[in-house]
């Protein structure tokens, strides 16, 4: 296992402060749109899910049930909150404290990864990206649903403008060029679908 950054040990002490009030800083947003795209990333997927990033575990009620899911996640403020919510539903998903960037799996481990609003807080999310192409199959897929820089001028200035207020407060950047990250990462884009706010909030759909 590689030795943890200066920059991952910021962002794991970021979630580990906030995580007990993660789900109710995110519970308006959750409810309008949040869940509705969780259901949809999740939708048709089966065999071996990894899930990067669990968090509190907002997507364990979309995991599919004919599906063997492993979940990590660098904070053990997020675990626990993601243990508790396993417990009393009786999610089956297999837990993990682990680095995005240094994924302890063996090579093409798993039919599809999955992350959601994740690579905005890993210190080097194209590092992170490959981790995720090399334990996912052949013909698997990464399916990321993420917010993103825009490509409207006002907009993008506006969040580069809070960027720094964002990473400083929560751990996470609202700047991220993800589209080009996916590219250099090696990776082909199937999909980029739209969300909502303009081109803010994305789903991207990729294959080794």
């Amino acid at each position: 296992m590689k030795q943890e950054k200066p920059e991952t040990q910021v962002v794991r002490k970021a979630y580990d402060r906030i995580a007990g009030s993660y789900d109710l800083f995110e519970w308006p947003v959750e409810k309008l749109f949040f869940n509705r795209w969780r259901r949809e990333l999740f939708a048709g997927l089966e065999g071996n899910i990894l899930e990067i990033g669990v968090g509190t575990g907002k997507n364990m009620p979309y995991y599919p049930a004919n599906a063997n899911v492993t979940a990590i996640d660098l904070s053990r403020g997020m675990l626990s909150k993601a243990h508790k919510r396993k417990e009393a539903s009786g999610y089956a998903v297999d837990l993990r404290e682990m680095d995005a960037e240094d994924l302890r799996f063996p090579a093409k481990s798993f039919d599809h990864v999955v992350a959601t609003f994740v690579l905005c807080s890993v210190p080097d999310p194209v590092q992170a990206l490959k981790e995720m192409k090399r334990v996912v199959r052949h013909r698997g897929t990464i399916i990321l649903l993420e917010h993103v820089l825009s490509d409207r001028v006002f907009l993008s200035a506006i969040q580069r403008f809070h960027n720094p207020f964002t990473r400083h407060l929560f751990g996470f950047n609202i700047d991220r060029d993800t589209k080009s990250n996916i590219g250099k990462a090696g990776l082909s884009i199937m999909a980029d679908v739209h969300l909502g706010f303009y081109d803010v909030f994305r789903r991207f759909t990729s294959h080794p």
